[in-house]
């Protein structure tokens, strides 16, 4: 009787120490799926959107795309030179509004959201004098664009035209550079790295839809395991943007998921 209640006693506790181990695993693939929030989206070309910047930012998306083109002295936001005017500058459709909202919610992105933003600024035009247009702008607002002064300060991302990294030093710490896989940094320029963005196309012929063949996917893992070591986020441009796509893109580990479509990916993001 005694055996057989011991023998009870001890299959019971490893019955508890199953399920005990069985809700951990559950517990941590649960925390793996849910990693991945709009605050991994980014807006590709968002001036192309319906409503240019406040359609992504009412989605809380964590990166905000937008090209500027330096015109006479101001700076005017377009994919092609053909397409600006005057009433689409930088500062009508996002240094203002950003500026506006920043200051209503108390110094910070979201009101009631507990994060931030980066605008990721292409150059069109050559790096001077559009960076140095662009920083004239953004230095008016310290409290909304400089994370020196305010920790939830919208951060400024330079892609497109780049000046040489030995060249970062000449413009103040505010600015921050999206960085390049054959560049080789120093460790100051590498402190002034936010990202790295690449063209997905150059590394595979996927499509979105097929599985990726696995010489392919190998080397995309290298690729993304090499940034992710050096404490730096990586985004492809010009990848596949549909629902298997994105799922395949955050099954390797991709930090920001380039995206045209706002609102799918946003309830996507919400609903998975």
């Amino acid at each position: 009787m005694y055996e057989s209640n011991n023998i009870a006693n001890v299959s019971g506790y490893y019955m508890k120490k199953r399920l005990s181990t069985t809700i951990l695993l559950f517990g941590i693939l649960i925390s793996t799926q849910a990693q991945y929030t709009t605050l991994n989206a980014h807006s590709h070309n968002d001036y192309e959107q319906r409503i240019p910047f406040f359609l992504a930012y009412n989605a809380h998306f964590g990166s905000i795309e937008a090209d500027i083109w330096a015109v006479n002295g101001d700076l005017f936001v377009a994919h092609n030179k053909s397409g600006i005017t005057p009433e689409r500058s930088m500062d009508s459709l996002y240094i203002q509004p950003i500026v506006r909202l920043f200051r209503k919610n108390g110094g910070k992105a979201w009101k009631d959201f507990p994060s931030t933003f980066q605008l990721m600024i292409d150059l069109k035009t050559a790096v001077e004098p559009t960076l140095s247009l662009l920083v004239e702008k953004l230095r008016k607002y310290p409290d909304v664009f400089d994370s020196n002064l305010n920790e939830n300060a919208i951060r400024i991302v330079i892609t497109g035209n780049r000046p040489d990294p030995a060249g970062f030093s000449k413009y103040p710490l505010f600015i921050y550079f999206d960085g390049n896989i054959i560049l080789k940094y120093d460790n100051q320029q590498l402190k002034r790295i936010a990202l790295y963005s690449e063209n997905l196309a150059g590394f595979t012929s996927w499509k979105g839809q097929e599985a990726i063949q696995e010489k392919e996917e190998k080397r995309l893992t290298q690729i993304i395991d090499s940034v992710h070591s050096l404490n730096k986020k990586i985004r492809f441009w010009n990848a596949p943007d549909s629902t298997s796509a994105w799922k395949t893109l955050m099954n390797l580990k991709v930090d920001y998921i380039n995206t045209d479509h706002i609102n799918e990916l946003s309830s996507y993001l919400q609903n998975k």
